[in-house]
């Protein structure tokens, strides 16, 4: 049975995350509005690099005991970050809405659920799998209101589908083949391949053009600091206490936050149908995430 003080660390550890992942919409809107995709993400990259430079001098942290360690971090860095990231801020700069990003990617525990089960071991129970589906018609109803079919293109799907992919493998290539690595080291990596491939794509693609204001700078340290380094290094932590599906499916409650987020600072008010959403994936989380408490031994 797990220890109850570690079950109340785990439990704040997933609601920041929740919170700060749900939070982060708001934040890479905001960063948008002043660089291209790819120019923000090479920004947020390397003000990443610059704060965790001092972190691994002072921490002096485990670093890759051979090559192969080495090309594991930086191949599951640039499936979580440069794939993942990249593909879904490009989707929304080619017209895709918020709503339907978030909805497409809100399939990534789905397809953990069915790679866990598959290849890991890791059955889940019929209640689990019932969970799953609600949890994914649930943030289809959140966000049902913002969808508009019609200004979907196909480069826009193609994109928010490969951050899709990425973020999938990505979490499930760290946690198999680098399940003790060290975070700080590790992050150092893979913020470093992350800006070496896109750096060149902002300047090719996009001309490197910033229009620099505090919001920006705002945005960026939000991102970087409570999301990619202290968000990250939660999410790792909670995949080496428990199970991926259980784990991920967390990620379901992510745009309700978001939502509840733009109530409180833009006034936009949910739908009906949104909060009824809400509820649902409410439900659909604590079906997977759930377990019956195991009797003690001797009892």
């Amino acid at each position: 049975m797990q220890n109850p003080r570690r079950r109340w660390f785990d439990s704040l550890l997933a609601w920041y995350f929740v919170i700060v992942w749900g939070s982060g919409f708001i934040a890479t809107k905001v960063g948008l509005q002043y660089a291209a995709p790819f120019t923000f993400l090479t920004l947020r990259y390397a003000f990443g690099l610059a704060c965790l430079i001092p972190v691994v001098f002072v921490l002096r942290p485990r670093w890759p005991a051979s090559p192969r360690e080495l090309a594991h971090i930086l191949v599951a860095g640039l499936l979580m970050h440069a794939a993942n990231l990249g593909g879904s801020h490009y989707a929304q700069y080619l017209g895709m809405s918020a709503g339907v990003t978030a909805l497409i990617l809100a399939v990534q525990p789905l397809l953990t659920a069915l790679i866990a089960s598959r290849w890991m071991n890791q059955r889940l129970v019929p209640r689990q799998w019932l969970g799953v589906a609600l949890g994914l018609a649930g943030v289809a109803l959140v966000v049902w209101h913002k969808i508009d079919i019609r200004a979907i293109r196909w480069a826009s799907l193609a994109a928010v589908g490969c951050s899709l992919v990425a973020i999938t493998a990505g979490t499930l290539y760290q946690r198999v083949f680098c399940p003790r690595v060290d975070l700080n080291s590790a992050a150092l990596l893979q913020f470093a391949i992350s800006l070496a491939v896109l750096a060149p794509l902002a300047w090719a693609v996009e001309g490197m053009q910033v229009r620099w204001a505090w919001q920006l700078f705002a945005a960026i340290a939000f991102l970087v600091i409570l999301a990619s380094i202290l968000g990250v290094n939660v999410l790792h932590t909670l995949m080496r206490h428990g199970e991926a599906a259980r784990v991920t499916s967390l990620m379901y409650l992510t745009p309700v936050f978001a939502v509840a987020l733009e109530l409180l600072l833009f006034g936009v008010i949910p739908t009906p149908l949104s909060l009824a959403g809400m509820g649902i994936t409410c439900l659909g989380v604590a079906m997977v995430a759930w377990q019956k408490p195991r009797p003690a031994a001797g009892a």
